[in-house]
């Protein structure tokens, strides 16, 4: 069984048209288990009824400041803004990304937001027309939001109330509850219930799941190696989740610093043919997910001593290569009708289009897909930027967040396919 932490939600709706989307955000944060709170600025009644948020979230909804049903001794906001663990702004129009840039409490809304303790994670969902969106003030805005901490979940692309195609949608509502859920896994713990066990059982209880972790070294010869920057950081999350599972889990990992997850089964290799020796021995498990950064190439006549630079007579040196035997490929060709087999993806460019041709070439039923070279993704940070990528459904793609909570929503979708 997963566990799971029960957050308290403060949930602002601002004057965007796509408010009318807000009571179905609120449906899923609770189905989810957490408790939803909501405060609207007066113009978001002209797109979404109170009355409808507040039934679907349990709780008045809150528009006027100065409505006495709502005041604690005139410190109404203080009170509901230490109450929540996060705060979400979903949709956020122009004017209170303007309101949240210079802290004008004009409204409920922002007077609940100034009064958030500092530890409290502020989200930001933008939602406007691209013209609106393009203009220098609100880039201005928004960039004093991020300076000041704030996470902006930035719009996504398509078609707007206008007519127009471009940038400003309010982001679907996976990606804004993966935003969420980000911060159930970065810090909020402390504010949050005792952690829960989710009461729906998971498809991965009792199944047997191999996750590869970590960077290969190819020998070079005694003292040197091809490496990468890979820290396994990815895999040993997607080990420790699986294992809350209910998963029987192999960990097979190149060079790392990482300590072992709790009930975890650890195999340590160094290079590329010692990793697909030890996932050839698991060819009868249940789940492969291959997150490792293994070389495609390595030398091809190591040297048993160390290569001293007195012995070349040339100022350069060539340095023979031989691919690597594919383990994802290998794998995903043999694979039989109950086993789930999932490949990583990081490229410079091309990102999905890669990922979704690595998905056919090798035969996996599932590729995560990352940027190189890009904050918040791929080697060497706390955290990624993934898509999800499947036969069966249209690449998914969520904002930054820490490999754990990416750990989770993999592990979801794989339960799906």
């Amino acid at each position: 069984m997963a566990l799971f932490v029960s957050m308290k939600i403060l949930l602002g709706i601002t004057g965007s048209v796509s408010a009318y989307k807000a009571p179905w955000l609120v449906r899923d944060l609770r189905r989810a288990g957490h408790d939803v709170r909501v405060v609207m600025t007066p113009s978001a009644r002209a797109f979404v009824a109170p009355l409808a948020l507040e039934a679907v979230s349990q709780h008045p909804v809150i528009i006027d400041p100065y409505d006495p049903a709502i005041q604690e001794g005139g410190s109404w906001h203080v009170h509901l803004a230490r109450w929540a663990d996060v705060m979400l702004i979903a949709p956020c129009s122009a004017t209170t990304v303007a309101r949240l840039a210079t802290g004008l409490c004009d409204t409920a809304l922002m007077t609940v937001v100034a009064s958030r303790p500092l530890d409290t994670p502020l989200l930001v969902a933008p939602a406007m027309d691209t013209d609106m969106w393009d203009q220098p003030s609100v880039q201005r805005n928004v960039a004093q939001l991020r300076s000041d901490g704030v996470f902006v979940i930035e719009p996504a692309e398509g078609e707007l109330a206008s007519g127009l195609i471009g940038k400003g949608r309010l982001p679907e509502l996976e990606t804004l509850l993966a935003a969420v859920y980000a911060h159930m896994h970065t810090g909020t713990a402390e504010h949050n219930e005792t952690p829960i066990e989710r009461s729906a059982s998971t498809s991965l209880a009792g199944k047997r799941v191999v996750i590869t972790a970590g960077p290969t070294h190819e020998r070079i010869d005694a003292v040197r190696s091809i490496v990468n920057h890979a820290t396994g950081t990815m895999g040993f999350a997607l080990a420790a989740a699986a294992q809350q599972r209910g998963a029987l889990v192999t960990l097979i990992t190149g060079p790392t610093h990482l300590a072992t997850p709790h009930g975890v089964a650890r195999v340590d290799v160094v290079s590329a043919a010692d990793m697909f020796a030890a996932v050839m021995n698991t060819t009868n498990h249940d789940v492969f997910i291959f997150s490792a950064a293994v070389a495609d190439y390595t030398p091809t006549h190591p040297m048993d001593g160390k290569l001293k630079k007195t012995e070349q007579s040339s100022e350069t040196m060539s340095l023979e290569l031989t691919r690597t035997q594919d383990i994802l490929a290998t794998v995903g060709a043999a694979k039989q009708a109950h086993q789930r087999v999932v490949g990583f993806a990081l490229e410079h460019d091309n990102v999905i289009g890669y990922a979704q041709d690595k998905l056919v070439r090798k035969n996996a039923d599932m590729i995560v897909a990352n940027k190189a070279g890009v904050a918040d993704s791929g080697f060497g940070t706390g955290n990624n930027t993934i898509t999800l990528i499947t036969h069966h459904h249209e690449p998914r793609s969520y904002p930054p967040m820490s490999k754990r909570a990416c750990a989770e929503l993999i592990l979801d979708a794989l339960e799906t396919l």
